[in-house]
């Protein structure tokens, strides 16, 4: 977000950096919940320029459709990486935390303040939660499949197969492309990161503040969850240091986009498990097309893993 921001407007690197670690810890520590929720819509907005980048540039959409629906398949050592990883990306252990977390939130944010009122679910509940996620989903995977065209059609077409950092994909997509397709991704990244980032700390803070019996929240104030709290600032410090240490981030997101990969499978096997117990659900147990297609994610993810691990295993 810092280069990026340099980018555009040309304030060096290190003073955005600074403002913008010091921007997403205010905004999740002291501004109120309300808001804060009201902010990250707001952000949502800049994924749309994710959408907007393909249609300035130029793009084989025959090639890119028939590539989507029939993929080429390779068992090598690349191919299983980007593989787990782009699996890993989407479907992410802290995705678990910040959802569950965040569907409390919601409902401390209308009233139901002690464990009790928000126990049980209705039906029209579930429904406008299935809604909600399958809805994110959905634009989180279109906005994903438009980067992946783009940068196939343009950065790849012109041989330019190692980037680094998300700067330098702008900045390569800028002859490419041209000026507005690169301002768009420029801007894009930092939108994107602002949303992200509170993110990432939050649910970290949320899976802490579980495993070591800390209050949590973000409707609380600081003085009532210290503990919560100083794990969320802690989190966006270290990325902030991450930068300052010469770790690249661009492979550090690609790597743990990898273990996330790796490890997703065991938590979504107990996930399916439960979903399925009745002492647990009560009447509330998956359907026949949850449980079809949790089971299938399950398993292709189980498969995609285990052949990494053995592809690395060989030294292939």
């Amino acid at each position: 977000m810092a280069a990026s921001a340099q980018l555009l407007l040309g304030i060096p690197y290190l003073v955005w950096l600074i403002a913008i670690t010091l921007l997403s810890v205010v905004l999740e520590i002291f501004v109120n919940y309300r808001r804060y929720a009201r902010v990250q819509r707001y952000l949502t907005l800049s994924l749309f320029a994710y959408f907007f980048v393909p249609l300035v540039s130029p793009q084989n959409w025959g090639q890119a459709l028939w590539d989507t629906v029939i993929p080429t398949i390779k068992f090598n050592k690349d191919y299983l990486l980007n593989l787990v990883a782009i699996l890993g990306t989407t479907i992410s252990r802290y995705l678990f935390f910040w959802q569950a977390s965040q569907e409390i939130e919601e409902e401390i944010d209308e009233g139901k303040t002690t464990v009790g009122s928000r126990k049980g679910v209705s039906r029209v509940e579930l429904k406008w939660m299935r809604t909600d996620v399958v809805v994110g989903m959905l634009l989180s995977n279109i906005v994903m499949w438009f980067i992946i065209a783009t940068t196939a059609s343009t950065l790849f077409q012109h041989g330019i197969k190692n980037i680094d950092s998300a700067p330098k994909a702008a900045e390569a997509l800028r002859p490419i492309a041209g000026d507005f397709a690169y301002l768009l991704f420029a801007a894009g990244i930092i939108g994107t990161g602002l949303l992200a980032v509170p993110i990432l700390a939050g649910s970290a803070a949320y899976a802490a503040a579980e495993t070591f019996k800390l209050r949590q929240g973000l409707y609380l104030k600081l003085r009532q969850a210290r503990g919560f709290y100083g794990v969320i600032a802690f989190s966006t410090l270290l990325g902030f240091a991450i930068n300052l240490i010469g770790i690249n981030p661009i492979q550090a997101l690609y790597y743990t986009a990898v273990l996330n990969g790796i490890v997703a499978p065991p938590l979504l096997l107990m996930i399916m498990l439960i979903g399925n117990n009745r002492s647990i659900m009560k009447s509330k147990v998956n359907r026949r097309a949850s449980n079809t297609l949790g089971w299938i994610t399950t398993i292709a993810m189980s498969i995609a893993a285990v052949a990494l691990l053995l592809t690395l295993g060989a030294g292939q």
